[in-house]
C-alpha cells in the first residue's frame, strides 16, 4: 500500500487559529466553491458515514467551530481531513512529485539523506506522525498524519544546506534521494521568501 506527502506553504500559527475561529464566511465560501470535493470525499468515505462518520462538511464545520466532535475516535480521521481541506484552501501547494505516491520508510530515507548534507533543522518523517493537528481536533490513529515547519526551522534549514555548501561537503546520495532533497529545498526557499510563513505536510 502506498502513501501521499503533501505540503503547503501556510502561515502556520494563523492556519491553526481557523480551528475554532468560527468563521462563517470561510464555510460559506468552501460549501459554494468546493461542493463538489465535498460531495466526492463524502462518496469515498461512504461507508463510514454510513456507520456514524460526519460527512465532509459536517467535519469541516465542526473544526471551524471548534466542536462539537463525534465522541468515536474511529471517526476522528474526517477532522484531520477536513484540517488539511483547510489548508489546501488556503495556502500554497508546493511540488511534492518525490513524495507521491511513496512507500515504507521513504520518509525516513528522506531525512538520511538530509542529515548527511547536515540538514537537521527540519524533519519530511515527522509529517508522518499522528500529533501536528491544532490543539482541539481530535487524534486520530489513522491517516491523515499532520506535521509542520515554522518559518523560523526553515531558515535555520537553509542556513545548515549554505553551509553544507560552503564547506564542499557532498556525500554520496542515491539519485532519487538527491531529488526529494532538492524538492525539500524547495520548499524552504518559498518559505524564506514570506515572512511568517512555513509548510504543513499530510501523509494520507
Amino acid at each position: 500500500m502506498s502513501s501521499s506527502l503533501s505540503v503547503y506553504l501556510l502561515d502556520p500559527k494563523a492556519t491553526r487559529a481557523l480551528a475554532g475561529s468560527g468563521d462563517e464566511q470561510l464555510l460559506e465560501v468552501i460549501r459554494d466553491r468546493f461542493g463538489d470535493d465535498l460531495a466526492r470525499d463524502d462518496d469515498w468515505f461512504s461507508s463510514q458515514i454510513k456507520d456514524g462518520a460526519p460527512t465532509a462538511y459536517e467535519a469541516l464545520r465542526a473544526v471551524v467551530h471548534g466542536g462539537p466532535f463525534d465522541a468515536s475516535e474511529q471517526h476522528a480521521f474526517q477532522y484531520g481531513y477536513a484540517y488539511k481541506r483547510l489548508c489546501a484552501l488556503t495556502g500554497g501547494f508546493l511540488d511534492n512529485s518525490s513524495f507521491s505516491p511513496f512507500r515504507g520508510d521513504w520518509l525516513e530515507v528522506v531525512d538520511e539523506g538530509l542529515t548527511a548534507l547536515r540538514i537537521t533543522a527540519v524533519s519530511v518523517a515527522e509529517f508522518g506522525y499522528s500529533g501536528g493537528m491544532p490543539a482541539g481536533i481530535p487524534r486520530a490513529y489513522d491517516l491523515p498524519y499532520c506535521g509542520e515547519w515554522t518559518h523560523e526551522q526553515c531558515l535555520a534549514a537553509l542556513e545548515q544546506f549554505e553551509q553544507t555548501k560552503r564547506d564542499g561537503h557532498a556525500p554520496p546520495l542515491e539519485p532519487e534521494v538527491v531529488d526529494a532533497v532538492m524538492d525539500v529545498i524547495g520548499w524552504l526557499r518559498h518559505a524564506e521568501a514570506r515572512p511568517g510563513f512555513g509548510v504543513i505536510g499530510f501523509v494520507s
